[in-house]
């Protein structure tokens, strides 16, 4: 048996109990609003809204009316995902009336289920001969993975087995479809998904099976000869999107991850949601595995990733064409693509990272993305969205440059391709997992966040409650209760954007350089009912500065303090944003506005505007003139813009003397 790797562990959601100002209002707000209107969407209730059709399209699979598959080919993804959410909403907040609509949505899934275990409305209700034929375009197995990790959350919320069946009886199906036997498929699906849910689904239920087909599909991807140019060839090189022949998928292996063998990759290439999928996958299986070869593969990738193709709000996939990366440094602000999801499925690649290896360079992109990105692309009010998360914003070239049309100005209420709301909702609703992770012997502290959770420490049940102001200020308490003294490791991050902290602990200094390692300060001693760690992190006002080679941020610099980085808008320093430099000394403050949404810290700045006089009259260029007038600009958090008028929008800003 191979030995797995096994550094830390969540916590199980309800474990954890969120009372955070910061938070709590996001949580409560997807439990109270999102979840409700996501319903809605979903049965087509919405007002000039996108049409989902997804329940439409499973009570005609199930035979309960007639009609034809609207959506895309993954149309029932949106339903799983919005039960995965419910089932985290339920595992801290019980809710019968929203257990009683899951449930009912589950008997429909039900009925849509094939005899021998096949689960897809559009193959369904478009006839059996589609299935496995194009599983390059058609993503059925994508679509698998997404119930499968419903079913597992739901089952951990209420006990309940009805959809846990439901998704063994098609993953035992899958078995007997795929593998390297010769009557059988030798394949992957376009759009990895199933890898990361095999392993969910192996750990809920024992079964080794799930776990060595999610091994199986990790290491048939990038093999020669080329699994969807066969399948190209046989279907006569017509696609399903475009109904139409189309070029060699060969032209497309980068895209979809398959050019080489997933082992021997090492720079992030093609659509960034399906490579953070990949690697949460790859990263489970080498951890259940002990494989160091695939370990090896997700570190390296992890590396290329941060250091050379994200953004500094934490979003990746900077290119609209295939929702992709492109090459090292290539970071546009204007047409960044940056998804939701595929920041959300770099938080859950990085915290599977982090349950193999306690280094804070995980957390702190967890930390990043979602205090700045994922908080960014849902408005105050729960029901409108961003698909794109931009860095910089003209609301009159996103209308009228066809190059800028993925970019938006305000949020939409829905969307076609709908992945982002339901994946953000059912992140926030899980937010609990992220806090904490523990060993047999120990607990980590990675995020900083007001909540009460439970451990069990070496056969002892140790509670910690947690208080603290984050983000808008660095004073962390952590109170431990227990009901005898515990000898364990308390692991505290320290993030890597803090250059002074100071820890304590019952009002006794500890010199943190001592206990330093890989970001985390580690206590090991004694801990008596009633003890208090302190620690405080300095956040003062930073200009940061990108990379060289990042040529869309030369002569630029953006503002951060603590985790947040800020944006100028419209709203606050005036139209032609554009014209606005910062003076290098910056000269700034901040203070806590409560008058901001919800209230938050802003900033506020020296700077200059270039603005255009009545001394331009008809011209379009003359020679130049700097007529550029100091002014005080005023910054806000990323995560808060385009929730007022409509506006530009600039994060990085010419810095001038």
């Amino acid at each position: 048996m191979v030995k797995k790797m096994t550094a830390s562990t969540s916590l199980a959601i309800g474990d954890v109990a969120i009372h955070d100002e910061f938070w709590s209002p996001y949580i409560q707000l997807i439990k109270e609003v999102v979840i409700p209107y996501q319903w809605e969407v979903l049965n087509d209730q919405v007002e000039g809204a996108e049409p989902s059709h997804a329940i439409a399209n499973l009570r005609i699979a199930a035979g309960l009316e007639e009609g034809e598959f609207y959506g895309y080919f993954f149309q029932d993804t949106d339903l799983a995902k919005w039960l995965e959410a419910v089932a985290y909403s339920l595992q801290t907040t019980p809710d019968p009336g929203l257990e009683k609509l899951a449930d009912d949505a589950i008997d429909l899934v039900a009925l849509a289920q094939q005899p021998d275990g096949y689960l897809n409305t559009y193959v369904t209700i478009n006839g059996d001969e589609k299935r496995w034929k194009n599983l390059e375009e058609c993503h059925e197995l994508y679509t698998a993975g997404h119930f499968i990790e419903a079913a597992v959350a739901y089952h951990q919320a209420t006990g309940k087995k009805k959809l846990l069946d439901i998704v063994c009886r098609f993953a035992d199906y899958i078995d007997s479809v795929f593998g390297p036997e010769p009557d059988k498929i030798q394949g992957y699906d376009g759009h990895q998904e199933i890898e990361l849910a095999l392993v969910k689904l192996y750990r809920e239920t024992g079964n080794d099976k799930y776990l060595q087909l999610s091994k199986y599909f990790l290491d048939e991807r990038g093999k020669d000869p080329f699994f969807f140019e066969e399948e190209w060839i046989n279907r006569n090189e017509i696609s399903d999107w475009k109904h139409v022949k189309i070029e060699n998928p060969q032209t497309r292996r980068e895209y979809t991850q398959s050019h080489i063998p997933v082992r021997q990759q090492k720079e992030a290439v093609g659509h960034a949601v399906r490579l953070v999928y990949m690697l949460t996958g790859m990263a489970e299986v080498a951890k259940e595995c002990g494989d160091e070869e695939l370990l090896g593969a997700c570190q390296s990738l992890w590396e290329n990733i941060v250091t050379k193709q994200m953004y500094i709000t934490g979003g990746i996939g900077s290119c609209s064409l295939g929702e992709a990366f492109t090459f090292n440094y290539d970071l546009p602000n204007d047409t960044a693509y940056s998804e939701t999801c595929a920041s959300i499925g770099l938080i859950v690649f990085a915290q599977r990272m982090l349950q193999i290896e306690n280094k804070s360079c995980y957390s702190d992109v967890i930390e990043k993305a979602l205090y700045n990105v994922i908080i960014a692309s849902m408005a105050r009010d729960g029901k409108h969205f961003f698909y794109v998360n931009p860095l910089e914003v003209w609301p009159e070239a996103c209308e009228k440059n066809p190059v800028k049309e993925h970019v938006k100005a305000v949020r939409q209420k829905w969307f076609g391709c709908a992945c982002c709301p339901p994946n953000l909702a059912r992140l926030i609703t899980s937010l609990g997992q992220y806090i904490y992770t523990s060993t047999d012997n120990g607990i980590f502290v990675h995020q900083f966040i007001n909540s009460d959770s439970d451990f069990q420490i070496g056969g002892k049940h140790v509670k910690i409650k947690q208080s603290c102001n984050y983000p808008w200020h660095g004073d962390i308490k952590l109170e431990v209760s227990t009901e005898e003294a515990v000898k364990m490791e308390l692991a505290i991050r320290i993030p890597g954007w803090c250059k002074h902290a100071v820890l304590s602990v019952d009002e006794k200094a500890v010199p943190l350089q001592e206990i330093m390692k890989d970001g985390y300060a580690i206590l090991s001693e004694e801990f008596k009912n009633g003890s208090v760690i302190e620690l405080k992190l300095d956040m003062p006002i930073e200009l940061m500065q990108a990379n060289p080679e990042v040529v869309a941020d030369l002569g630029k610099a953006a503002i951060q303090r603590g985790p947040v980085v800020y944006c100028f808008e419209e709203k606050d320093n005036g139209a032609n944003l554009f014209g606005i430099s910062l003076n290098e000394k910056i000269n700034s403050n901040a203070f806590y506005d409560s008058n901001l949404l919800t209230g938050a810290m802003v900033i506020e700045v020296d700077g200059y505007h270039q603005k255009a006089g009545s001394e331009w009259t008809n011209e379009l260029y003359k020679p130049y003139q700097d007529r550029k007038q100091a002014v005080r600009l005023k910054a806000i958090p990323y995560c808060m813009w385009g929730n007022r008028n409509p506006g530009e929008m600039l994060v990085w800003i010419r810095v001038d003397k």
